[in-house]
């Protein structure tokens, strides 16, 4: 792919800075549901999601991993950028900023929202969902990019950032119906996956939205932070009688990766930080792992192909990054499951009780930040590993990979080296699997339950 001397420019700056290519612009906060959520963390500590710290655990990273699995938990996504894009070209300009077709996009409906940049990488990703015929709302990791191209253009829209006014919190899990439809007071068997529809919770207005980020049954609840800690309380007390768990930040991105949802800013790292002009986005922090990008930071860009997030047929309308795909063959590389190899695991484990040169450790269950672990096959760099995670469920270690396709086929053994460079490092031998790694239970027929 070509990178213009510009870019080329940009990322060599990124890399000379202190902070690397994560940077952050706000400062440090805490939920808008923080004295609800403080009551039960015992053990007082907290992880940075964006610019907001959330308890780490509230009993134990394994009890919590597991909710979305036995009964359902209640989590707090609050420090997802959320914007509200309203005017009679909103349509057009979501359809122009991302892959995706809208033309049949209805009032309530929900759809992940793909932005590219001017090469096909995808800079942005997120949730879309249509309030009316001229008002949208996009939440996403970073809304810098959709914000930014909206300067650049001259389009009939206003966009503005709701995020610090907006809560967002997950209910994911085979029991979240019945915590939420006891919460509400009402059945909300008519809410459809990828769907949405305003609710109440103790007199205070919600905006209930069916999403899959668990891929169990699970919804996402919108509120205004006025409410936050009245409306967690309330859907903790209301999810007692059915197993509902606090998910903590430790535990809280496992389930992606059991999913097989890749992450912005963990999985790949958005284009937008190497496009002279854009907005920088994400936190500060090194990036992990035995990966060694040959190419530059592009090594870490991916399209949307790799991922699973591309068309058969690339969509007619016209769009951002839409030259750039057409220009280019199917992608040689694919998203797959990475099951790593108990022994092997073991070995790095309990390195420490033994004499041997240590290893890197692995963080339990999964590294915060985001890391890289180079894949082999025959000795050979086939591809790329990311979010290796202990999952509590599978009782096993996983993580995604983007592979070449020849070495897709689930049941193909592939190596992974484990340990940053100039470490001990250790060789992981890892197993293909189909993906997601445990059944997709997302759209399960809730009028049947």
């Amino acid at each position: 792919m070509h990178v213009s001397e510009r870019q080329r420019q940009a990322y060599e700056a990124l890399l000379s800075a202190p902070d690397g290519p994560f940077v952050t612009e706000r400062p440090a906060l805490f939920s808008p549901a923080a004295a609800a959520q403080d009551e039960v963390n015992e053990k007082g500590g907290f992880g940075r999601f964006a610019q907001l710290l959330l308890p780490l655990e509230y009993t134990n990273w394994v009890e919590e991993n597991r909710a979305h699995v036995q009964s359902c938990y209640i989590g707090d996504w609050t420090s997802l950028n959320k914007v509200s894009v309203r005017g009679r070209e909103a349509l057009k300009f979501l359809a122009w900023a991302g892959m995706n077709d809208l033309s049949r996009f209805e009032i309530g409906q929900i759809r992940h929202h793909i932005q590219l940049d001017e090469n096909g990488w995808i800079a942005s990703e997120g949730v879309l969902y249509r309030l009316g015929e001229e008002e949208f709302v996009y939440t996403a990791g970073s809304c810098d990019w959709l914000c930014w191209q909206l300067s650049r253009g001259n389009w009939d829209v206003e966009i503005a950032d709701i995020s610090p006014e907006t809560f967002i919190f997950g209910v994911q899990g085979p029991t979240s119906l019945p915590t939420l439809e006891k919460a509400t007071g009402e059945s909300l068997r008519d809410i459809g996956f990828n769907r949405t529809r305003p609710a109440r919770i103790g007199g205070a207005p919600v905006r209930v939205l069916r999403t899959g980020i668990s891929g169990e049954l699970g919804y996402e609840l919108h509120g205004s932070a006025d409410d936050a800690n009245e409306i967690w309380s309330a859907v903790v007390a209301a999810g007692e009688q059915f197993g509902i768990r606090r998910l903590g930040f430790r535990a809280q991105p496992v389930q992606h990766i059991e999913a097989g949802i890749a992450t912005n800013g963990l999985d790949y790292l958005p284009a937008a930080i190497i496009t002279p002009g854009a907005p920088r986005q994400f936190r500060r922090g090194s990036i992990g792992g035995s990966f060694v990008p040959a190419q530059g930071i592009t090594d870490y860009f991916r399209k949307p192909g790799e991922l699973g997030w591309g068309p058969r047929r690339i969509p007619p309308h016209d769009f951002l990054g839409r030259d750039a795909l057409l220009a280019e063959p199917e992608p040689t590389r694919t998203l797959v499951g990475l099951t790593w190899n108990r022994t092997d695991v073991a070995e790095v484990l309990t390195s420490m009780l033994t004499g041997e040169e240590l290893p890197e450790q692995m963080e339990l269950p999964r590294r915060l930040g985001p890391s890289f672990d180079q894949v082999l096959f025959a000795g050979n760099p086939v591809g790329v590993s990311t979010g290796r995670t202990l999952s509590a469920n599978l009782r096993a270690t996983i993580s995604l990979g983007v592979v070449d396709r020849r070495h897709a086929a689930p049941g193909t053994e592939l190596i992974i080296i484990w340990g940053r460079p100039g470490t001990p490092q250790r060789r992981i031998r890892a197993t293909v699997t189909e993906l997601p790694f445990k059944p997709d239970n997302r759209r399960v027929d809730v009028t049947t339950l």
